[in-house]
């Protein structure tokens, strides 16, 4: 009746989180880069969209999957980036997790 017990456990545990994990979905945000404030692992961009929203686009070799997918953006680029969007009282943040065009 234990082994029952935490067996069902288990299975409910593991629904929960498949569920939480396939929950993210990636976004696509375009838009022209502001500012570029350099970090310890990275950087933040600042990016306009046509819309005249602003993003802090958080751009990190380990995020991107490795450096031979990592590019260092330009004040003036249009860019399109693909990632996570997250949202503060005043800001939109994103961790990006591909960039997909840069020009």
């Amino acid at each position: 009746m234990k082994n029952l017990k935490r067996v069902s456990f288990l299975i409910v545990l593991m629904t929960f989180v498949i569920s939480c994990a396939s929950m993210k979905k990636d976004n696509t945000v375009t838009g022209k880069v502001d500012s570029i404030e350099f970090g310890k692992d990275g950087y933040t961009a600042k990016l306009t969209t046509d819309k005249k929203e602003v993003y802090f686009a958080v751009i990190s070799i380990v995020n991107v999957g490795g450096p031979q997918n990592y590019k260092t953006l330009k004040t003036g680029d249009e860019v399109s980036l693909k990632g996570e969007i997250w949202k503060t009282d005043t800001e939109k943040h994103m961790t990006v997790r591909e960039i997909v065009s840069v020009k």
